[in-house]
């Protein structure tokens, strides 16, 4: 039982109690991949007599409704027992689909596990997959350093200095500091670098506003 208590955890109730479609179905899933599985439709033929007796009803009338409810309530009384015996055969074929960790004891599927050992992947993790793993890591930090240094020497070429509109004034488009306007051609407002020392201007200023050189 107790084996079976801790099997139900992975487990969910597709059984419909009542209708043409009464039966039961239990979809159990792999607790490592999540990958899941489903026994066979068992129908509860005790349930599916009055359904179709319902639907004869709801065509004819009379009689055949009151004998419909009468089975109805005679599957009710029964569907408990039934269901649990439905159960025990789904855990039983469950367990002929899912393996037991000997560690975690979680139920996974067979890709999830290391027959050899007795243990999900999780507790035993696959050497040849680590290793490609790390290899992996390895790697992506490995180019991450150089894509980090050949960046720094790009940096280099910038002109860090100078300020760039990356708004267009006029039709608020993104312009990424272009010099015009992607979107309606507008001329940016790009500063330029004085003649004679390090300070940034205007375009069109005249003279330079930190030094006074004549700048055209």
């Amino acid at each position: 039982m107790a084996a079976e208590t801790k099997f139900a955890s992975n487990v969910r109730d597709l059984s419909n109690a009542t209708g043409v479609d009464a039966g039961f179905q239990f979809e159990f899933y792999c607790e490592r991949c999540q990958d899941r599985w489903r026994t066979a439709f068992k129908p509860y033929r005790s349930a599916q007599a009055g359904g179709w007796l319902q639907k004869g009803a709801s065509l004819f009338g009379g009689i055949l409704g009151n004998a419909g409810s009468v089975l109805d309530s005679m599957a009710e009384a029964g569907w408990h027992s039934a269901r649990d015996g439905a159960f025990r055969e789904a855990v039983e074929d469950g367990k002929r689909h899912f393996n037991r960790c000997g560690n975690c004891h979680d139920y996974v599927c067979a890709q999830c596990f290391d027959g050899a050992n007795g243990l999900c992947f999780d507790c035993a993790p696959n050497v040849r997959v680590a290793i490609t793993q790390a290899r992996a890591r390895g790697e992506v930090a490995s180019a991450s350093e150089r894509a980090n240094d050949e960046g720094q020497r790009r940096g280099l070429g910038h002109d860090v200095r100078q300020d760039m509109q990356l708004v267009c004034p006029q039709c608020s488009t993104e312009t990424h500091g272009a010099k015009f306007c992607p979107e309606c051609g507008f001329r940016m407002a790009q500063k330029v670098q004085c003649r004679a020392c390090p300070a940034m201007l205007e375009p069109g200023t005249k003279f330079c506003t930190e030094c006074g050189q004549r700048q055209a």
